[in-house]
């Protein structure tokens, strides 16, 4: 994908799009296709798919869930980067940590991180674990996930690393309701906010969800992960 016809997508899609974004996301792909070579980053390698469902994906978030300026963000899980890292490479004033559990991913983000010249802080730990520490356990205005597991068991993981006032959003799909996670967010000190429903780029169906914190999480959460599995609250 050029230049011109990634500044038409993005701008399609009401956000900006400049050459420095391009040549850093330029950057993002050419060290995402490096790496997945030797470990599984990413089963999307086509380079306009990237662009579409990758870096669009990640960066639209801004069109429909908001965050403050100079916010600190930890994306739980965060994988090959997604949606954290573009939305850093959009919005430079996000502190942003990454946190994931393989240790070759945090490898990845650490060189990824250095690559595109951006500050990032990488954790290698479980999200569980991590959400016990004292320096990240509700330290956080915004916390991002963009995967698979269902919203109860996503908020039990994601929600105690933000403080009171601060937002959970989650990048998800089609087929799943916020009001499945109502219990959950209830017990874990959070509010469902709203979900917003849109197509990507005209073909794919994708929501956001977006989790006001209101009070602490109480400190028996998140419990481990076979409990969290075994019984989503």
């Amino acid at each position: 994908m050029d230049f011109q016809q990634a500044k038409q997508l993005f701008v399609e899609n009401k956000l900006e799009y400049d050459e420095t974004l391009h040549e850093k996301l330029e950057i993002y792909y050419e060290t995402l296709i490096e790496y997945n070579n030797v470990m599984n980053l990413t089963a999307i390698t086509e380079k306009n798919e990237v662009w579409i469902k990758h870096f669009l994906d990640s960066i639209i978030t801004l069109n429909y869930a908001e965050i403050k300026k100079n916010a600190k963000v930890i994306d739980v899980g965060t994988g090959a980067g997604f949606p954290s890292v573009p939305l850093k490479l959009y919005r430079d004033d996000i502190k942003l940590t990454l946190l994931d559990s393989l240790n070759k991913r945090v490898g990845f983000l650490k060189e990824l991180s250095k690559r595109l010249g951006i500050e990032t802080e990488c954790i290698h730990a479980r999200a569980e674990d991590a959400a016990k520490e004292e320096s990240l356990r509700e330290s956080f205005d915004v916390s991002t996930a963009r995967a698979v597991a269902s919203m109860p068991k996503l908020s039990e993981y994601c929600i105690p690393f933000v403080r009171p006032g601060g937002v959970f959003i989650a990048l998800k799909g089609v087929n799943e309701e916020i009001t499945e996670a109502q219990n959950a967010v209830k017990i874990l000190g959070g509010e469902i906010g709203y979900s917003k429903s849109y197509e990507l780029d005209g073909r794919e169906g994708r929501q956001i969800f977006v989790i006001k914190k209101i009070s602490h999480t109480p400190i028996k959460y998140p419990r481990n992960s076979g409990q969290i599995k075994k019984q989503p609250l």
